[in-house]
């Protein structure tokens, strides 16, 4: 009897991931559920403690179960509503919204800076389908077992996007020369990289963009992140850079205010420009 053969022709679905790492969401109801536990065998029995030390016990371990179950809410609102599979699906419209900034001449090569599960590089690839897209990144830290740049690969792949790469490159010290890309490009990641001062941050971005190049950079920008950004907006004109544009993205743009304050995204801002 021949056999037959049949084709699983159903496409792949790209998979970005959460900014809201699922190991820490599970941290923090594991943690709760830990808590809780404790609070009923120390404070809720008398079978370890009686009397003041039982009381003690059940005002550390019940504010502190507390604080665990506030957070392990407030993580889980931020999951769904990042989540590229649900119904708010902010991530996506975040990464979209950026890429529409990014345009690259035909034959240009952009980069995309901490690119994680490569949302932002196959977004802006898929917009300047004449030009290439590097997503860099280290792939570690809390981020390291959500995102890789396997996934980056199996995503682009999923998207039918071919014309990307990604390498590993960190943010602190681009493995790039000087004047190598026609636009770079960031989303969220800066204000992440603790230690570092984000305006040096942003100049070793800038070193590897070429003259008349552009860059697009949506993060954080509250002074407490970034210093005094007009003041370093001057600095760059000093040195050359034009169409300088500060762009408030919580001004309803991607998220309202109040929703940018409850998703601790307070400050976020669209820093565009031309060297």
């Amino acid at each position: 009897m021949k056999q037959l053969n049949f084709i699983d022709n159903k496409k792949t679905k790209p998979d970005y991931r959460n900014w809201v790492p699922v190991s820490l969401l599970r941290n923090f109801i594991g943690g709760t559920v830990i808590t809780f536990i404790l609070f009923i065998i120390f404070a809720g029995t008398g079978l370890v403690f009686s009397g003041t030390p039982r009381i003690i016990c059940g005002i550390i371990l019940g504010i502190g179960d507390l604080i665990l179950l506030f957070s392990s809410i407030m993580l889980s609102f931020m999951y769904r509503t990042f989540d590229y599979r649900g119904k708010r699906k902010l991530a996506k419209t975040i990464i979209e919204g950026v890429a529409q900034y990014v345009e690259i001449p035909d034959g240009g090569v952009g980069l995309d800076v901490g690119c994680g599960s490569g949302a932002l590089t196959i977004a802006c690839a898929k917009r300047n389908p004449k030009a290439i897209m590097v997503g860099c990144d280290i792939w570690s830290g809390s981020y390291k077992v959500e995102f890789s740049k396997n996934i980056c690969q199996e995503n682009a792949k999923a998207e039918d996007v071919s014309n990307v790469r990604f390498e590993v490159g960190n943010a602190v010290k681009l493995p790039f020369e000087d004047e190598s890309f026609d636009v770079v490009t960031s989303n969220y990641v800066y204000h992440n990289i603790m230690g570092h001062n984000k305006q040096k941050l942003l100049l070793e971005t800038f070193r590897v963009l070429k003259k008349g190049g552009f860059f697009v950079i949506h993060d954080i920008m509250k002074k407490s992140n970034y210093g005094n950004i007009q003041k370093f907006i001057e600095e760059l004109k000093k040195e050359g850079y034009e169409d300088i544009k500060l762009i408030d993205t919580t001004d309803e743009m991607f998220v309202r205010h109040r929703e940018a304050k409850f998703l601790s995204l307070a400050g976020s801002t669209l820093f565009i420009g031309r060297k």
